[in-house]
């Protein structure tokens, strides 16, 4: 039974997690221009791995991805304990980029237009109290600089997604090549005839 804690985690079948595992890159809002460039915490309230299934939790607020704990099967093989762990690390793996890459992006973006809103002599809020924006074209602007800032770290973090997923795949495909030679032996074994007693 899961814990209190646990609660905002939902239980998926394996295939289900599987299904859910596309990296999400989504932007932040821009609440997070206050976070600091600290290691990416995961949620105090993540549960212990289930024996059947896996723990898919709500969308995390600074890297926009769902947090994913694999089941542990009790008679897990050390192939598939391989590939469990291997997954697990890409999940964590992937939110700890997509924290920090997004609070850059906030970050950047706010003092880009509290820069521009300067240059013109605005503050950041009109008469009315709301606050001012910039229009898309100005904003394109930024946009283009922190592709460009960013370009090698974002072609480092596709090679090694591609790396990892490769890897993945090939451990899944060693594991199902596995279950299905077991499970043609095993009725192999149940075909036999029994020798008769002498």
């Amino acid at each position: 039974m899961a814990s209190k804690s646990a609660a905002a985690f939902s239980p998926f079948a394996l295939h289900a997690a599987r299904s859910l595992t596309a990296m999400n890159m989504r932007m932040c809002s821009s609440k997070l221009a206050t976070q600091q460039h600290q290691k990416p915490k995961r949620s105090p309230s993540r549960p212990e791995p289930s024996e059947t299934h896996d723990w898919i939790g709500p969308p995390d607020r600074l890297s926009n991805m769902r947090p994913i704990v694999y089941r542990v099967p009790q008679d897990e093989s050390e192939l598939e304990g391989r590939l469990r762990r291997l997954r697990q690390d890409t999940e964590d793996w992937n939110h700890d980029f997509w924290t920090r890459q997004n609070i850059s992006f906030t970050q950047g973006k706010e003092t880009f237009i509290s820069s521009q809103l300067n240059t013109k002599g605005l503050t950041g809020r009109d008469e009315n109290g709301r606050r001012r924006t910039l229009n898309s074209e100005e904003m394109s602007v930024f946009y283009k600089s922190f592709l460009d800032t960013n370009k090698t770290r974002h072609a480092d973090y596709n090679k090694e997604w591609y790396r990892r997923n490769f890897t993945i795949t090939l451990l899944m495909a060693r594991v199902a090549l596995k279950n299905t030679w077991r499970t043609f032996t095993e009725r192999c074994d149940r075909k036999k005839p029994v020798p008769p007693n002498g």
